[in-house]
């Protein structure tokens, strides 16, 4: 896998821009659910959050992404709108009531919690469908003028497990194929192209093996025009891989036994081309992304 330099990018969110490109820009992840694969119930009540969230800001994160609802592979039951933005909410406004500079990302599909927290003060709405579970959400983050970030997925969380495989050299063109689809589906929306980070979707109705040629390949995913976000950390094709080194080779590793994994692949990505990296553990991330920058900048 060659090494992937990254061009200048002002990232324009909705009310300031974010420099990408010239160094590696860490979102860390606050999940306010009961469920979530990693960390549900961890951070589920306002204050456990807000404190977690100070936390990561304090080791050095850029961006912080709140999501209200899981998107677990096997999730059959949807949280209402109306949940989504009781469990977010509280925990946005009391982010930015500690520190008002804070960028902040909401994690929704959902149009109508995305204009809830974009209006209580986050910058950007990560759209883990890019744009497809609701029809209203391009035109709502078009009006917003916000950041976006869409990702690639292939299917709903309850379809990914009867997926068929993909080949490995499908991975790519595939991935780049969906992203420029929704792409031009974000622009006819009203979202200008400097608001759009793309995120292939590590795990999200890719197998195993897929995310890893997803991996090697990231750098192609730059023809698109746009910068990359890669969320790596904690996902199951990494618990894949280490299980083979505990005896139990059927058995994928657990959460907590992924951190160094979680670090390998997120510096991985950002050597093949991401700009920014979604990660659990923030302090770790900033450091890995410290040197990967120091690399690529050695490239000339």
């Amino acid at each position: 896998m060659p090494f992937t330099q990254r061009g200048p990018f002002q990232w324009k969110l909705r009310s300031r821009s974010l420099e990408l490109g010239a160094r590696t820009r860490v979102m860390g992840i606050l999940n306010v659910t009961p469920d979530s694969f990693s960390d549900g119930g961890r951070f589920a009540g306002p204050s456990a959050a807000v404190e977690c969230a100070l936390r990561m800001l304090d080791d050095g994160a850029d961006i912080l992404d709140i999501g209200g609802e899981s998107t677990r592979p096997g999730k059959l039951v949807p949280v209402s709108a109306a949940e989504e933005i009781d469990r977010v909410l509280p925990v946005v406004h009391g982010i930015l009531r500690a520190r008002p500079d804070a960028v902040l990302s909401i994690d929704t599909y959902k149009a109508e919690t995305a204009r809830a927290a974009v209006e209580a003060g986050a910058e950007i709405v990560n759209d883990v469908s890019g744009l497809l579970w609701d029809e209203g959400m391009g035109e709502a983050c078009g009006a917003l003028g916000c950041g976006v970030v869409l990702m690639h997925t292939r299917g709903r969380p309850e379809e990914w497990r009867g997926l068929p495989r993909l080949a490995s050299g499908e991975v790519v063109p595939v991935v780049k194929g969906g992203l420029e689809e929704r792409l031009a589906v974000a622009l006819a929306a009203g979202i200008a192209r400097e608001r759009v980070v793309l995120d292939p979707g590590f795990g999200f109705g890719k197998a195993y093996e897929n995310n890893y040629a997803l991996l090697a390949g990231l750098g192609e995913l730059r023809a698109l025009g746009q910068p990359l976000l890669a969320g790596v950390s904690r996902k199951s094709f990494l618990g894949r891989t280490l299980a083979g080194l505990t005896g139990v080779p059927d058995c994928d590793a657990r959460i907590e036994d992924r951190e160094h994994a979680s670090l390998a692949a997120t510096t991985a990505a950002i050597l093949a081309g991401a700009d920014v990296v979604r990660v659990h553990e923030v302090r770790p991330a900033v450091e890995a992304a410290a040197v990967a920058d120091e690399v690529l900048k050695a490239l000339g």
